[in-house]
């Protein structure tokens, strides 16, 4: 993609050597924030500038989740704003296999053992050949997941906001039809964007709908499922069981159900480990910049309606 031109690109609140190699790779030049027309930042949004320059036409964020923004108010119409969505897509998705597999093959509870009870644990390994799962959010990381889960011979389905078809996906349904795929799959797995109207989208009537065996992924953000009515039904064991990567609240305190249930796998948020994350970024942004310099669309564009 030629450069028609060097964009000046202002990395705050610090320089981070991977994040100014990808600008620089990406046809920009690295500028104070008075002298940019575009910032890359790599912190929260508490250390984000009041004001910004009038010159500035775009800001990278650095997280795909971009609920904080919104709630701190930063985000505008006056510019172009882009997050990580897919960036850290790969890592995620693989994560989240892992985290299914945990569940189906019954690993939490053999892990916690402290006794050889091969007969009791042998009832309960399931496998993903053959097995059915929707992907409810299937943006940049549910995509990824696909052909992971393919390999172990399971199919997807997938829910978008708009229906639109998703490759390597056995069949594509709108968000209005997500109880049908709570129903119908034998596994769900959360990667839905944090929205006011995706609050608690995995509530007690969800749990009813998923099949006894069913294990539910959460590797999106904790509020998308009610916490209460997940460890009622996990307590009831109305379903196989949850694995999660982001709670509700978060991080999950000592003591918390959901750390004793047997039927519950927990990591700690940790589905993008922070040693891969500047590399990642680094070329979502050298990306990004390349396309700002050509005149490109940008990747990840934010919508300021939908939240994301």
């Amino acid at each position: 993609m030629p450069h028609t031109r060097v964009p000046a690109i202002h990395l705050g609140p610090e320089y981070d050597p991977a994040l100014a190699r990808g600008i620089e790779a990406g046809g920009g030049r690295l500028v104070p924030l008075e002298e940019a027309e575009a910032v890359v930042w790599k912190g929260g949004p508490d250390s984000f500038p009041e004001r910004l320059p009038d010159a500035v036409r775009w800001v990278q964020l650095p997280s795909a989740g971009i609920e904080r923004w919104f709630a701190a108010s930063l985000i505008d119409d006056d510019r172009v704003w882009t997050s990580a969505a897919g960036a850290y897509a790969p890592s995620v998705a693989e994560h989240a296999v892992l985290l299914l597999l945990a569940g189906v093959r019954g690993l939490g509870e053999q892990a916690r053992a402290t006794s050889w009870r091969k007969a009791e644990f042998e009832t309960r390994v399931g496998t993903l050949h053959g097995a059915t799962v929707a992907i409810i959010g299937c943006g940049g990381i549910g995509r990824a997941m696909i052909p992971l889960f393919r390999a172990f011979g399971a199919q997807v389905l997938a829910s978008t906001r708009s229906g639109t078809p998703v490759p390597g996906a056995v069949e594509t349904v709108d968000a209005s039809r997500n109880a049908e795929l709570f129903s119908r799959a034998d596994h769900i797995v959360i990667a839905a964007p944090a929205t006011a109207d995706t609050a608690h989208l995995v509530d007690a009537d969800a749990l009813a709908r998923m099949k006894p065996a069913a294990w539910i992924v959460n590797i999106a953000r904790g509020s998308l499922i009610d916490t209460d009515a997940l460890v009622r039904a996990l307590r009831e064991e109305t379903i196989g069981g949850a694995a999660l990567d982001v709670t509700d609240p978060e991080p999950l305190p000592d003591g918390h159900p959901l750390w004793s249930l047997p039927n519950a796998v927990i990591t700690p948020h940790l589905a993008n480990p922070s040693g891969g994350l500047p590399g990642l970024l680094a070329e979502h942004v050298r990306a990004n910049v390349e396309r700002f310099a050509a005149g490109e669309p940008l990747l990840a564009l934010v919508d300021t309606e939908r939240g994301y």
